[in-house]
């Protein structure tokens, strides 16, 4: 409850009477009105009233410390230590402070994610428990402490919950410029809050069907990888060395989050040339760019620095070696991804882009006995076998290259999802949308048999799809970074208990050296190598 509240009511201690049947959790709410907005909002819970203040709150904990062993929702009103928080603005609380410490409260990121979906504002961080209302100077000397809201209940709660799940849900209800001085049916801000309130809890039943204890096994190797890295520290080191702005065509890797952070220490992202500044300096995505594209910078006197992953660049060269002798070349790749419009450039005049075996049919050859193929490097590869198969049975002669294609970062990610398939009950893939390779391990966990998400980090978790999953793996393509996966894991421990383990199918160890243009005493990121281990791990 807010803590600049008029004084309580009798009435507003805590009551047993005229509750919903028992649901999956426990609702513990301080005051009639905001019982009133929970019950409305979530009428399958249980909701207890418990009155306001830190006295009803510590002997509401005692009576019930033990002998309830449900997961437990705290719901109610609060007030705004944050200046940039309104009336009605959600925060759940990653921690609640009170005068006895911190205590940590479950992660709340899968509930946020189902509140933001329904349309409300929310806020994720600590949450402070006063023992008295917080109005004026106070609020503003508490809100130097990094705490988002305030209320008077959640501290001398916490103890009524041992291993179960608990999570502080407060609603804005009074703001350092709005404070709350006079009765609450008097105030405008408080409808506005009781209707969030009963808004929230309405969607709270689709996050609290997926509570629960559970198993999560994590694929070896998985996240970014060599290429990945080196591309990501060219541009820091360009940034360290050069200041901002430091311009970059396209995404410099397919993840959304990588991008962000880079924006924010000054990179900028362009689509194509013309919009650097003649002069300035550019870097060139891991994804590779065409002759076409270096010629253009050459033309605006850009100053360039070359973060394309060397196994892409193999394969340039390979299109520049069949080109010059002769053939014509089958890519097989998905037409419009910027490393297969890179390869193509090399030798347009030459080349035929495939996705399917289907597509295989239409391509047209000068000589059938001189076709080449080439494949881009973060397909499946399976599918990719399909197409190289149906191409060979057309082509008999056609040759490739010595070696697949397919980076050996791919492979171990995919070969990890196929061995997490046979046990698990759901594959859980980070990534973003435009990552062809996140995108395929998605692809190879279905034709395994196994259910697979995509998701770009924690906050997009459906809970829908975790209910009946007991055993997940979980999974991250070359392009995202681990510390999403740790997040992904932080969000499922929110839901209830879990075992982790890992599973690995591959050791990886290769080491990329970084361009002369940012070569510093360290010269190489390590992060990938294409020397399997045996399984272990289970």
């Amino acid at each position: 409850m807010s803590t600049a509240v008029a004084p309580v009511h009798p009435s507003d201690g805590p009551d047993r009477e005229d509750e919903t049947p028992s649901g999956a959790i426990l609702v513990l709410a301080p005051l009639a009105l905001e019982a009133r907005a929970v019950r409305a909002g979530a009428p399958w819970a249980e909701v207890r009233r418990v009155g306001m203040g830190p006295r009803r709150a510590a002997r509401f904990a005692e009576r019930l410390a033990g002998a309830d062993e449900r997961p437990i929702l705290i719901a109610g009103f609060g007030g705004a230590l944050d200046p940039s928080l309104e009336p009605g603005d959600v925060v759940l609380a990653s921690e609640v402070r009170g005068p006895a410490g911190a205590s940590a409260c479950a992660d709340p990121t899968i509930l946020a994610g189902v509140l933001r979906r329904g349309g409300l504002r929310v806020h994720i961080g600590p949450i402070l428990s006063s023992e008295r209302p917080v109005v004026g100077r106070r609020r503003e000397a508490l809100a130097q402490t990094g705490a988002l809201a305030v209320d008077m209940e959640s501290a001398w709660l916490i103890p009524t919950v041992r291993r179960a799940p608990l999570v502080t849900l407060r609603v804005v209800l009074d703001t350092g410029q709005h404070e709350l001085l006079r009765p609450l049916h008097t105030l405008s801000g408080a409808s506005t809050a009781y209707r969030v309130l009963r808004r929230a809890c309405s969607l709270v039943q689709d996050w609290a069907q997926a509570l629960g204890s559970r198993e999560v096994v994590l694929a070896a190797p998985r996240a970014s990888c060599a290429g990945v890295e080196r591309a990501v520290e060219i541009v820091e080191r360009v940034l360290e060395d050069r200041g901002a702005p430091v311009y970059v065509r396209k995404q410099i890797v397919h993840n959304a989050h990588v991008v962000r952070s880079l924006q924010e220490r000054g990179a900028i992202f362009v689509e194509e040339l013309d919009e650097v500044p003649p002069g300035e300096t550019v870097i060139f995505s891991a994804h590779g760019v065409s002759p076409a594209v270096r010629e253009a910078a050459r033309r605006r006197r850009l100053h360039v620095v070359d973060a394309t992953c060397p196994l892409v660049s193999k394969v340039h060269a390979e299109a520049r070696r069949f080109a010059a002798s002769g053939f014509d070349i089958v890519l097989v790749g998905h037409e419009g991804h910027e490393e297969v419009e890179g390869t193509y450039g090399e030798a347009p005049e030459h080349t035929r882009i495939v996705a399917t075996p289907e597509d295989v049919a239409t391509v047209r050859v000068a000589d059938p006995q001189r076709v080449a193929y080439l494949t881009q490097t973060t397909l499946a590869v399976d599918e990719t076998d399909r197409v190289v198969n149906v191409l060979r049975e057309r082509f008999p002669q056609a040759v490739g290259p010595a070696s697949s294609d397919i980076c050996y970062a791919t492979q171990n990610r995919q070969d990890a999802v196929r061995a997490l398939a046979r046990d698990c009950d759901l594959i859980l893939v980070v990534g973003s949308e435009n990552s062809s390779n996140s995108k395929r391990l998605v692809e190879v966990a279905e034709r395994a048999g196994c259910r697979a998400q995509l998701i770009d980090d924690a906050t997009q978790l459906p809970p829908a799809i975790l209910r009946r999953a007991r055993r997940i793996g979980v999974t991250a393509g070359a392009s995202a970074p681990e510390s999403l996966v740790e997040q992904v894991l932080g969000a499922i421990a929110g839901l209830g208990e879990i075992a982790v383990s890992e599973r690995h199918v591959a050791t990886e160890t290769m080491q990329f050296k970084l361009p002369p243009e940012v070569r510093g005493p360290s010269a190489s990121v390590t992060a990938g190598s294409e020397t399997d281990s045996d399984q272990g791990g289970r």
